[in-house]
């Protein structure tokens, strides 16, 4: 099933059960924000607030908060068409009328896929149009009690090329709303529409930009899609549909719009211009702080005239991204030996904020191939941002983190298999580096026969200065000490105490609480939100030949650190409103 606009499928989730009309009145500042985390928690439905204190609109939030979800909204058949066209590829090379003609319904496929413009007086988004004050009522959450304010999250940003009208890019940068006409831009690097804007800055000239809320399904997937920077986002948007999208001509401005859009903000961002946006309560679970980005200047609103403004809430892994993320990563792995050659399987870690912690299954033909398709990924489009990246060669569940890093580690060579790069780039809205934008990465690979017998039980005996120990996964020990502030060389000496032991766990994890081994979502997120390699890897070494060849056991250290953001934790007052207000919810 396809789904064209938003409605379609709030009627479908509510024929099947599966979302909550919440009649009651809630405010949009922290309130919604509680209940959306609350409900997905614990795997409930999509949630329409149709009662918004101070706002015209109703709100739809938790729309993919379920695997479930997420299936119905797209299907089995965007990812058996990406694989029929991956495949098609080795079997119309070379080109002969047969092998066209084998793929003639693949053909037929394709040419359903692109745009389509449709007459303005059919367009549901040109209903009504906003002038004075165009952001006036419109109910952007508050999600977290330090935010600067309320942000729209589920922007889907469209933006052209200033020279090339035809590249254009859409994408999902929040935007914290500073007045009736003003928002921010949260143009991070290695994004699309800042490169467009780099380009408008260059010419000393404002950029067009268009920001749709609501629409397909699919168009919201296409927004945050982890695509090659050529491939157009609206016709990937076709692909999941399986048909053309429907645009129209937005009468008062430059660009096409989706006809099917709740919401379409018009303006520009002028150049040169920026003002402090933040903090946000984010994805990776912690504040991302006060910083200058640049503004976004709404000359117009257009909108249904039953609109209804669609929302996410982000914070600590499993929110609604993690469930999207796992949904996209399926849809394009088709894709990476095509634009990878040797990457067969590829996976970033919604646990960790996606840009933290990657992994691939690689090809190893000859001996140290498995580094050069490392090298290959992190020269990748986004995947430039990754901090810490792990290579095999054997086939392993990706999503399976244990199972993962158990092989990794039962085939690692410290000496020649652990690579950290210090001054690179990394995620905007990772901390661990020190500086906006800077940090370092780590490259861990494991390939080839077993060279080593995991232990799955410590038995070493006490540790001093360790309260506790536990193991993660067969190979992986995680011990928790004093914090960072009160002991910030405990890891080091841990390395030398774990050293005189002999101790055969590989990979020792030292954080502010052993009981994340628990599980994969609160391990991941803790350990790789809360170590930058070149700081807070410990091993010995020896440097041969300008490479350093490290000894196990190799220590991280994951405990939170000065100068890190706090994490975040719901404030208390709002806790107890929902708390006393939840039966009036009918939830």
């Amino acid at each position: 099933m396809s789904f064209t606009n938003l409605r379609e499928f709030l009627d479908v989730l509510k024929r099947e059960n599966d979302l909550a009309i919440i009649e009651a009145p809630v405010d949009p500042n922290l309130e919604v924000a509680e209940i959306h985390r609350r409900v997905i928690d614990a795997g409930g439905p999509a949630l329409l607030f149709t009662n918004v204190k101070g706002c015209p609109f109703p709100i739809a939030t938790n729309l993919f908060g379920t695997s479930r979800r997420v299936d119905l909204a797209f299907g089995p058949r965007p990812e058996a068409l990406m694989k029929q066209i991956i495949g098609a590829v080795d079997r119309v090379l070379p080109p002969t009328p047969k092998a066209i003609w084998g793929e003639k319904n693949l053909i037929w496929d394709m040419l359903k896929i692109g745009m389509k413009e449709v007459p303005p007086g059919i367009a549901p988004i040109l209903g009504t149009c906003k002038r004075d004050k165009p952001l006036a009522g419109l109910p952007a959450i508050t999600s977290w009690q330090e935010d600067g304010g309320p942000f729209i999250t589920l922007p889907l940003v469209y933006t052209e090329h200033p020279e090339h009208r035809k590249k254009h890019n859409l994408g999902m940068y929040r935007m914290q709303i500073f007045d009736d006409s003003t928002t921010g831009m949260h143009w991070q690097i290695h994004k699309g529409g800042g490169f467009h804007y780099h380009e408008a800055e260059k010419r000393n000239e404002a950029l067009p930009v268009s920001v749709f809320l609501g629409g397909p399904p699919a168009l919201i997937a296409s927004a945050i899609a982890p695509v090659p920077e050529h491939l157009p986002e609206l016709l990937l948007a076709s692909l999941i549909i399986g048909g053309k999208l429907p645009i129209v001509q937005d009468p008062n401005g430059s660009h096409r719009i989706p006809s099917e859009a709740e919401f379409v903000l018009s303006g520009h961002v002028p150049p040169h211009i920026r003002r402090p946006e933040g903090p946000f309560g984010d994805h990776y679970g912690y504040y991302s702080l006060t910083h200058d980005f640049p503004i976004f200047n709404v000359s117009h609103m257009w909108h249904r005239k039953d609109a209804i403004y669609p929302a996410t809430v982000v914070g600590k892994p499993r929110q609604e991204d993690y469930y999207m993320g796992e949904f996209l990563q399926k849809l394009l792995s088709p894709a990476f030996p095509m634009a990878m050659p040797g990457v067969k399987d590829l996976w970033t870690y919604a646990e960790t904020g996606f840009h933290a912690l990657a992994a691939a299954i690689v090809r190893e033909s000859y001996s140290r191939e498995a580094l050069t398709s490392a090298f290959r990924i992190l020269g990748e489009g986004q995947l430039t941002l990754t901090k810490f990246l792990i290579v095999t060669n054997e086939p392993v569940q990706l999503d399976n983190f244990p199972s993962l890093l158990e092989t990794v580690l039962e085939r690692f060579k410290p000496e020649s298999d652990l690579f950290i790069f210090d001054n690179t780039s990394h995620d905007t809205l990772d901390y661990t580096g020190g500086k906006l934008n800077h940090g370092s990465k780590g490259v861990m690979l494991g390939v080839g026969e077993p060279v080593r017998e995991l232990p799955s039980v410590y038995d070493e005996g006490a540790i001093d200065e360790i309260t506790a120990a536990r193991p993660y996964c067969r190979g992986c020990l995680v011990v928790s000490g004093a914090a960072y502030e009160n002991e910030p060389k405990l890891a080091e000496r841990l390395l030398e105490r774990l050293s005189d032991k002999g101790t055969v766990w590989p990979l020792v994890i030292l954080a502010d609480d052993a009981e994340i081994a628990a599980a994969q979502t609160p391990f991941l997120w803790t350990v790789f939100t809360r170590f930058n390699p070149a700081d807070d890897i410990y091993a010995k070494s020896d440097i041969r030949r300008h490479h350093f060849g490290y000894k196990l056991p190799i220590v991280i250290d994951a405990r939170m650190k000065p100068g890190y953001p706090d994490e975040l934790f719901p404030r208390e007052d709002i806790v107890k409103l929902v708390d006393q207000r939840w039966n009036e919810y009918k939830l």
